[in-house]
């Protein structure tokens, strides 16, 4: 039996406060640089995985609204904190947007991904990836790295992506010129 250790620690750390207390995470001293929103969108990414609680986190799924999928490890406090920040987003903005976490890790691992999402309390849907996304493989190439976090338009193409732990502030940034730039192609 694996040691919850990895995770236990970072968790109780969080949840005692010592990320910034309270509801909110704070954002980081020095925030990161915001990648720029992709000139022109590619394919409609073609997806499908389980959600924790049995539901489906798909194409279909998240259709018809900006959509924020994180891709987070239970054993990485960034992504903890990156999971904070997307419940945040998805408190302030939904129904206008989806947001989900897709977690980088084994099946076997999902206990930990329960306590995960339980302690941090998320409210979004939460799903774990296939062996090929674990691998930076299959509909988001290249995202294997955590956090990470992909918006896809409406249609379902990746509209935006982002290496590395991004804010809440950052995120909403991103959005509001995402909507923008539709509104200027529905002209």
């Amino acid at each position: 039996m694996r040691s919850l250790a990895p995770v236990c620690l970072p968790l109780v750390l969080l949840a005692s406060g010592c990320a910034g207390g309270g509801d909110a995470v704070r954002e980081p001293a020095a925030a990161p640089q915001v990648a720029a929103a992709a000139p022109a969108r590619g394919p409609v990414r073609s997806f499908s995985y389980e959600t924790l609680d049995g539901g489906e986190l798909s194409t279909a799924s998240l259709a018809r609204r900006f959509s924020v999928i994180a891709f987070v490890a239970t054993y990485d406090v960034a992504s903890q904190v990156e999971a904070r920040f997307l419940a945040g987003l998805f408190r302030d903005h939904t129904p206008r947007i989806n947001a989900a976490l897709l977690v980088l890790e084994a099946p076997e691992n999902r206990p930990l991904v329960e306590a995960f999402v339980a302690t941090l309390k998320l409210p979004y849907p939460v799903a774990l990836a296939d062996a090929p996304t674990i691998a930076g493989e299959g509909p988001f190439a290249g995202l294997h790295h955590v956090p990470s976090v992909v918006i896809l338009d409406p249609e379902g193409r990746e509209a935006f992506r982002h290496v590395g732990l991004i804010t809440q502030e950052a995120l909403e940034e991103v959005l509001r010129g995402l909507e923008r730039e539709d509104a200027r192609s529905a002209r």
